[in-house]
């Protein structure tokens, strides 16, 4: 299946491009002042968001570009919506680590 473009194409084949997506996410990335940022890093970062977080869990991500503290908040919150929210986020952050990266 990975010849024919498969789904985990990306994580098996380190070669392989990077995927690339435009989005809320994306443009919150291109809007930051982190160095690192550019178009292929920040549409990468939307294409893993695109096949990991619902579109209400891609905005409300979208916060942590503008208020940092607002992810430690979450991170931090007993509420169980925000608990589940941190999950999915941070299952989002890690697989855009190592496929972004």
């Amino acid at each position: 299946m990975a010849s024919c473009g498969g789904a985990n194409r990306f994580e098996s084949d380190p070669s392989a491009g990077r995927p690339t997506a435009s989005g809320p996410i994306s443009a919150a990335c291109l809007a930051s002042d982190r160095k690192a940022r550019s178009p292929a890093l920040c549409g990468c970062i939307q294409a893993v968001a695109n096949q990991t977080l619902s579109g209400a869990e891609q905005r409300r991500a979208v916060g942590f570009y503008r208020d940092p503290h607002e992810a430690q908040e979450v991170r931090t919150s007993q509420r169980p919506a925000d608990q589940r929210f941190w999950d999915a986020y941070k299952a989002y952050a890690d697989r855009a680590e190592r496929i972004c990266a």
